[in-house]
C-alpha cells in the first residue's frame, strides 16, 4: 500500500501553494484539533469527520469545504449538492491573501459540522 504525505502534494509546486495551505491549517487549528490526512489526490483536513479538502495544483490549491446550505458566492466556482443537508463547494486559491475573514467563516461552519 502506498502512503501520501502532506510534503509530496507540494512536489513541483510554486511557494505560494505551501503558503496558502498553511494559513488554510493555521486558521482551522483555532478552531480545534484538526487532523492531516494526505490521500492520493488531496488532503483531507478532519475534525471528526473531513470538513475541508486541498488539491494542490503548480501555482494554486483548490479548497473543498463541507457546508449545510449552498454559499452563493462569485468566489465558489463549482457546487455540488451531496444529500439533503450537505453542499460541497470549491473554491481557487492563487494567494495567502485569499485566506481572508470570509473562507475563515467558512471553515469554521464546515469544522463544525464534522463532529
Amino acid at each position: 500500500m502506498t502512503q501520501f504525505s502532506v510534503d509530496s502534494h507540494f512536489d513541483g509546486r510554486s511557494p505560494a501553494v505551501r503558503e496558502i495551505y498553511n494559513a488554510i491549517v493555521a486558521a482551522s487549528q483555532k478552531f480545534g484539533e484538526i487532523a492531516e490526512d494526505p490521500k492520493k489526490t488531496s488532503i483531507h483536513l478532519n475534525n471528526k469527520t473531513a470538513f475541508a479538502g486541498i488539491a494542490t495544483r503548480r501555482e494554486f490549491l483548490i479548497l473543498t469545504i463541507k457546508s449545510d446550505r449552498d454559499i452563493k458566492s462569485v468566489r465558489i466556482f463549482k457546487r455540488e449538492q451531496t444529500s439533503a443537508n450537505r453542499w460541497h463547494h470549491e473554491i481557487k486559491l492563487h494567494n495567502v491573501k485569499d485566506v481572508n475573514a470570509e473562507l475563515k467563516s467558512w471553515l469554521k461552519e464546515a469544522y463544525h459540522l464534522s463532529v
